[in-house]
């Protein structure tokens, strides 16, 4: 049942992958139309319903938490999609929907391609809950900032060739610009709290503060690109190229942080 859902979700998601992409990315002006019909914005909530049904089997969410790697992206995704949603009442931005919604339907199959479990008997601490929920959202804030990175760096490649879709010429690179720094800021309250929440819950669950280790590394390497980041926007203007590659490196980092070291140690050394 759970595989029968999740293929469903996948599914959905790639077609609607599909259609913003048809209709965003072209140079055809009447197949790309200049406002979104409530529909698409409606029809999403189809396959994030099944995805989030699937996730609730796959994880076990009860006494114990079942956090293996395939949950793990699996749930960054759903979050991703849920914050893109939300802030597709409030942004007119267009494009994002046809880089994320593949990534989702690759995605949201995971659990069943990486089946090893992580349990953690803790999972029903609060104070865990509480971690984990401000660490996937700062995981979604951060993918759909490095995700418009990337579309700010297709628009300027494009802008060089001459050609652009219709829809992408609707986007000034400004407007794209202050959204991702909106993005950033507050990603990076969040993953500032997931610090601390984390030497907190340590000490709470140990007795100790955390450990160096080369997940807490590289966390601290991203907080500290996307610091840097917002301190060169501050007092230099970062802006365009210089604040997509710094996006995307802390980003990369992050990346590296959680979904990085549970791949090496679940599919490489089969450890958990």
């Amino acid at each position: 049942m759970q595989l029968t859902i999740s293929l469903i979700a996948s599914v959905l998601y790639a077609a609607l992958g599909f259609h913003f992409a048809r209709t965003r990315f072209t140079l055809n002006p009447r197949r790309c139309p200049l406002l979104r019909p409530t529909w698409e914005q409606v029809a999403i909530v189809v396959p994030l319903a099944l995805h989030a049904l699937a996730l609730y089997h796959s994880m076990d969410i009860g006494a114990e938490l079942n956090l293996g790697l395939g949950n793990a992206v699996s749930m960054m995704a759903f979050a991703t999609i849920v914050i893109y949603w939300l802030g597709s009442f409030v942004y007119e931005v267009e494009g994002l929907q046809a880089l994320m919604l593949p990534v989702a339907a690759v995605c949201v199959l995971l659990p069943a391609i990486f089946p090893e479990s992580d349990d953690l008997a803790y999972a029903a601490l609060p104070a865990f809950r509480i971690h984990l929920f401000i660490s996937v959202l700062a995981y979604g804030l951060f993918t759909i900032a490095a995700a418009h990175a990337l579309l700010m760096a297709f628009i300027e490649r494009r802008l060089h060739r001459g050609a652009m879709p219709l829809m992408l010429q609707k986007l000034p690179l400004l407007t794209l610009e202050n959204l991702l720094f909106r993005l950033i800021w507050l990603g990076f309250l969040l993953l500032t709290a997931t610090v601390v929440s984390g030497v907190f819950f340590s000490e709470q669950m140990f007795g100790k503060p955390l450990e160096f280790n080369h997940k807490i590394v590289f966390a601290l390497l991203s907080w500290g690109i996307f610091a840097a980041l917002l301190a060169g926007r501050a007092i230099y203007g970062w802006r365009g190229r210089t604040a997509i590659r710094w996006t995307l490196s802390g980003f990369s980092m992050l990346a590296l942080a959680y979904l990085g070291s549970k791949f090496v140690l679940e599919v490489i050394l089969h450890r958990h």
